[in-house]
C-alpha cells in the first residue's frame, strides 16, 4: 500500500522546489552571461572592434540577461506580470519626460554612439578641434571617452599639463584634426629643448 507524504512535509517540499527553480534560473543566467562574453570576445578579436564597443556590448547583454533573470525570479515568487508591466510603463513615462528635459545630455549620448561607430580618433591620439584656420583650437591627447565627454590632456608652456573635457556634441559642430604622432609644435619643442607654444 502506497503511503502519501504527510501534510506537514508539503510546505517543505514546495519550498525546496521553489529554491531549486531559483537556483536553476541563476545558473542559467550566469551561463548565458559567460557564453555571451565569449561570443562578444571572439567577434571583437575577429573584426578588430574597438574596446569601447566591446565593453558596451558586454554591459548591454549582461543587463538584458540579468533583467530577464530577475523577472523570472519575481514571477516564481508570485509577483504578477500585470503589476510589473504597470510599474515599467509608469517608469518609462517618467523617464521620457526626464529625457526631454535633459535634451543636451541626450545629444551628447547620441554623439558618443556616433563617435564610437565612425571612430574619427582613438584613445591616446592627438586631436584638435579647429575653430577657424588662423588660430589654434582646443585639443590635446585623448585620455578617456564616455557618454558625455571626451577628456583630453593639454600641454602648456613650462611643461605643465591640464585635462580638458570636451562635450561629445562639439565634435559634430567643428572640424577635428587628428595628428599622426605628436603635433608639430610639441615635436619641434622636444627637438630644440624649448617649451611648446
Amino acid at each position: 500500500m502506497d503511503e502519501m507524504l504527510p501534510i506537514q512535509s508539503w510546505s517543505w517540499l514546495e519550498g525546496a522546489v521553489l529554491a531549486t527553480h531559483l537556483v536553476l534560473i541563476l545558473l542559467a543566467a550566469w551561463g548565458l552571461r559567460w557564453l555571451s562574453r565569449r561570443v562578444i570576445g571572439r567577434l571583437a578579436s575577429r573584426y578588430d572592434l574597438p574596446a569601447e564597443v566591446t565593453v558596451s556590448a558586454r554591459r548591454l547583454i549582461g543587463f538584458l540577461i540579468s533583467s530577464g533573470a530577475l523577472l523570472l525570479i519575481l514571477q516564481r515568487l508570485g509577483v504578477s506580470g500585470a503589476v510589473l508591466w504597470t510599474a515599467f510603463t509608469g517608469f518609462a513615462a517618467v523617464a521620457a519626460v526626464a529625457f526631454f528635459a535633459a535634451w543636451s545630455v541626450l545629444s551628447n549620448i547620441f554623439c558618443a554612439l556616433l563617435l564610437l561607430i565612425t571612430r574619427p580618433f582613438r584613445l591616446y591620439d592627438w586631436i584638435e578641434l579647429i575653430d577657424s584656420g588662423d588660430k589654434p583650437g582646443l585639443g590635446g591627447r585623448v585620455l578617456n571617452m564616455n557618454l558625455v565627454y571626451v577628456t583630453v590632456e593639454e600641454r602648456h608652456p613650462g611643461g605643465s599639463t591640464s585635462t580638458l573635457r570636451l562635450p561629445n556634441s562639439l565634435f559634430f559642430q567643428r572640424a577635428t584634426r587628428r595628428w599622426h604622432g605628436e603635433p608639430p609644435a610639441l615635436v619641434k619643442a622636444a627637438a630644440t629643448g624649448s617649451t611648446p607654444p
